[in-house]
C-alpha cells in the first residue's frame, strides 16, 4: 500500500517535505494553505520553510467532535496530542498537530521541523499522510 496526501496541493511528498503556501502576486504577502478557486489567481505556489519556530500551542485531551474530525479512533483509543502554531521565519504562522511524547518539552521558540505522518487509513487501506512539526533535533 502506498500514502495519500490528506488534501491535493498541500504539501509535497518525498524525504524533503514542503508546506505549499501562496504568494499574493501584487504585494508578495505569503499565506497557507495555497488559495484555491478564483481566489488563487492572485497567488502563486510557493514551498515554505520546513523549519519554524513554536509561536503558541496547547494539548487536545478530548477526541473532537466528528465530522470535521477523521481520526481512526475513537471514545476508548483517543489519546491526547499537542496542537500549536509554528512560525515559518519570514513567512506565515502555520497551525499544526505537533509529534512529541512529551507535552511537557514543548517550549515558545523551540525550533520545529515539517514532517509528513500517517492520520488515517484509506478505504483501500493505504497511509492518508498529514503534515505536522516535531522538535528539531
Amino acid at each position: 500500500m502506498g500514502a495519500v496526501a490528506i488534501a491535493n496541493g498541500l504539501f509535497t511528498m518525498g524525504e524533503a517535505p514542503r508546506l505549499i503556501g501562496g504568494r499574493r502576486k501584487d504585494d508578495d504577502r505569503i499565506v497557507f494553505p495555497m488559495p484555491t478557486g478564483a481566489e488563487g489567481a492572485l497567488y502563486e505556489p510557493v514551498e515554505l520553510s520546513p523549519r519554524g519556530a513554536l509561536w503558541s500551542f496547547t494539548v487536545q485531551r478530548f477526541r473532537p467532535k466528528s465530522p470535521p474530525y477523521a481520526g481512526d479512533d475513537d471514545e476508548r483509543s483517543f489519546k491526547p496530542f499537542a496542537l500549536g502554531y509554528v512560525e515559518l521565519p519570514g513567512e506565515v504562522i502555520v497551525e499544526a498537530r505537533l509529534l512529541t511524547d512529551d507535552f511537557t518539552s514543548l517550549r515558545i521558540g523551540q525550533p520545529m521541523d515539517l514532517v509528513l505522518t500517517p492520520f488515517r487509513k484509506a478505504a483501500d487501506g493505504s497511509d492518508v499522510l498529514t503534515y505536522a512539526f516535531r522538535p528539531a533535533a
